[in-house]
């Protein structure tokens, strides 16, 4: 499994943030005819609202090889973007990545994880699962026929 560190973002990793997440879903574009929403995403604001986790690889100037932006809502935890560079899939980084996200969730008393994908995005539609989410509903929003997923996350016995 992938050696990274995943921290907050720092305003320093805007452009990073902004590399990866280009790089992660520039393919889409032409499959599903609009920008993907992740990559018109304000990163310097996420950033500065804390919403944004890096993981990067250890040691002094490590790069930036992958990240999260999440929000806390009142009854679950939205994972509003992931994305790893394309040279680095296959190395564990998303798994980890959303391993995070559930450790944060259950941090924050948050009792499930949400997320959507875009429905062209079919290898996601393989991908969540496998981790635990659920379809909960397919919904068009603007320009975006999305796949709305859920995991429900067990509770910790203290």
């Amino acid at each position: 499994m992938a050696n990274v560190e995943i921290r907050e973002a720092s305003v320093a990793d805007v452009p990073a943030v902004k590399a990866v997440t280009d790089a992660a879903y520039r393919h889409y574009i032409e499959r599903i005819g609009v920008v993907p929403a992740p990559m018109e995403a304000d990163h310097a604001a996420n950033v500065a609202a804390g919403k944004v986790f890096v993981a990067r690889e250890p040691g002094a100037g490590g790069r930036v090889t992958g990240l999260v932006v999440i929000e806390a809502r009142t009854d679950h935890l939205f994972l509003d973007s992931i994305a790893v560079r394309p040279g680095a899939h296959g190395q564990g980084i998303g798994r980890r990545l959303l391993e995070f996200v559930d450790t944060r969730a259950c941090a924050l008393g948050l009792p499930e994880v949400r997320l959507c994908t875009n429905a062209m995005m079919w290898e996601n539609q393989r991908i969540y699962p496998k981790f635990g989410y659920e379809v909960v509903e397919r919904r068009v929003d603007g320009p975006y026929d999305r796949i709305h997923y859920r995991k429900r996350l067990r509770r910790r016995v203290s």
